[in-house]
């Protein structure tokens, strides 16, 4: 399977899902392999499925909108019929497809193109229609106004809203199941979103901000909506984010303090050891929030993007315990660095289901990419 677009923000969140529920590890295709036809030709060498999701949404013109969506699908077409092989296609089409603006006509005229390539060698064409997509780490001014409002938010400035109105929003994660589901498929469908103000993603990020940057509590992820909110928020703040300190209660009986408050949906909490030199984790999460606050001894926690090579390094202890979220779509782990045996509290907003556990194994450590 490959992607084209793949190193972009639904490219990404695709291939993040590829791997985690899949095991699929497919060809991501970037725009200089779409420009170079014997390069394209190449990497679909034993490709039997490719999910088109590269496309132009910004441009110095509206000519260049329409027609760099046109060229990419005519390239993919290109390389389609040149490899003499059928080879299905799932398309990341646009709702403004049905909209005559540049970038619908673009999108649709794209949609033709590749479904004439897929009908002439026998593949099949999917044609899904997306919504407005957002999710962890959309380029702000870029992918949509929930990367914008998220990064302003999370940098604590006050963004505005002109023109509220209603619009269908689709998680990127969501998207990535549609388009993975539809391989193999002759298929033109709308994939649905859920509709909600742009007043109403300013204002749930700015209740976020209120209690997780300024007091360290988890705030009401109780729906679906929340949660990847919420999630997109914390992509966005995750960056060079102090960790936040919970108030210590001191006597002559020792400390207390607390380690979560939550003000809505499910949660658990549990503790480890860890012996020196022994760690925790090397996993990763597509949806679970899950906090991790070392209250004895001395930890390094290790966090890598899932699909980048860049190591970011947290050293804790638990003489001054702090709050360490691990960011969705992050390999994470906890090790002892200490001398003595490491204890940590951890808190999860899901209750465990063995059989969804939402955990996906993954070590930090990875060879870069060729």
């Amino acid at each position: 399977m490959a992607i084209t677009g793949g190193y972009g923000f639904l490219g990404w969140h695709t291939a993040c899902r590829l791997r985690a529920l899949h095991g699929v590890e497919p060809v991501r295709l970037g725009r200089e392999d779409l420009v170079d036809p014997q390069r394209l030709a190449s990497s679909l060498e034993g490709v039997d499925t490719v999910l088109h999701v590269a496309g132009v949404n910004r441009a110095d013109t509206d000519t260049e909108v329409e027609a760099g969506n046109v060229q990419a699908a005519r390239a993919l077409a290109d390389a389609i019929r040149a490899s003499g092989r059928a080879i299905d296609v799932v398309y990341a089409n646009s709702v403004q497809a049905e909209l005559d603006n540049p970038y619908g006509r673009g999108k649709a005229q794209a949609a033709s193109v590749l479904a004439d390539a897929c009908t002439g060698t026998g593949g099949h064409f999917a044609d899904l229609l997306l919504p407005n997509l957002f999710g962890e780490h959309g380029r702000p001014g870029y992918n949509s106004f929930v990367a914008t409002f998220a990064h302003e938010v999370a940098g604590g400035r006050t963004p505005t809203v002109t023109g509220d109105r209603e619009i269908d929003l689709l998680h990127a994660q969501d998207a990535a199941a549609a388009l993975i589901d539809a391989a193999g498929q002759d298929v033109r469908t709308v994939v649905s979103g859920e509709a909600i103000t742009i007043g109403s993603v300013l204002g749930l990020f700015q209740e976020f901000h209120e209690l997780y940057a300024e007091r360290g509590e988890i705030p009401d992820v109780s729906t679906r909506m929340r949660l990847n909110l919420f999630n997109t928020y914390r992509a966005a703040a995750f960056a060079g984010a102090p960790a936040a300190a919970p108030q210590v209660h001191s006597d002559n009986r020792g400390d207390l303090f607390e380690t979560v408050r939550s003000h809505g949906g499910t949660g658990m909490a549990y503790a480890s050891t860890t012996r020196p030199g022994q760690k925790r984790g090397e996993h990763y999460h597509l949806h679970k929030i899950e906090r991790f606050v070392v209250v004895k001894g001395r930890a390094e926690i290790q966090l890598r993007r899932l699909l980048h090579d860049d190591v970011v390094t947290l050293e804790v202890s638990g003489d001054r315990p702090v709050f360490v979220d691990m960011p969705t779509l992050w390999v994470h782990n906890i090790r002892n660095v200490g001398d003595d045996d490491l204890l940590t509290v951890f808190w999860a907003d899901q209750l465990l289901d063995p059989q969804n556990p939402d955990q996906f194994p993954e070590t930090i450590a990875q060879e870069a990419r060729a």
